[in-house]
């Protein structure tokens, strides 16, 4: 494994895709780190995704704007600075409120978030998502959406 180091300017981010309304630009995938991922979400008011789970960790970061972010019976609006830690395996969910917001995810080692999220932008056009494409594509890459 030769891992090389590796710096990204926001003059060269990669373009932004989009996954079911929020806007993923995919900071460090899993293939350039060889363990983590970190992506930049930005979003809409009440975009998001829904409950669903998988096994790797995740954590958001809130930077801009005001996101509620949902795991088992516990719902927290997250502000600016806040940082929330979902080890895997917890259902959870994230809403972007009013205004709509912006946070830094990094996705635990194992983890196919930058997978998932560029064959959810290939495969699923805006708008209302084809739901039961969408819990395929998920399925495929080991994500379980709660009922």
């Amino acid at each position: 494994m030769n891992i090389q180091p590796f710096v990204v300017i926001p003059k060269n981010y990669p373009h932004p895709l989009n996954v079911i309304g929020v806007k993923v630009t995919v900071l460090a995938s899993n293939a350039a780190t060889q363990g983590y991922e970190i992506t930049m979400q930005e979003g809409d008011e009440g975009s998001g995704p829904p409950p669903h789970s998988h096994n790797w960790d995740e954590s958001f970061y809130v930077v801009k704007g005001k996101v509620e972010c949902s795991h088992g019976d516990k719902t927290v609006m997250a502000e600016p600075g806040t940082l929330v830690h979902l080890p895997a395996g917890t259902v959870h969910s994230f809403r972007f409120s009013v205004g709509g917001g912006a946070m830094i995810e990094i996705s635990g080692p194992g983890g196919f978030a930058s997978k998932i999220f560029t064959n959810i932008d290939k495969e699923i056009p805006p708008g209302p998502p084809d739901i039961p494409k969408l819990i395929g594509i998920l399925q495929q890459h080991g994500v379980t959406v709660a009922a």
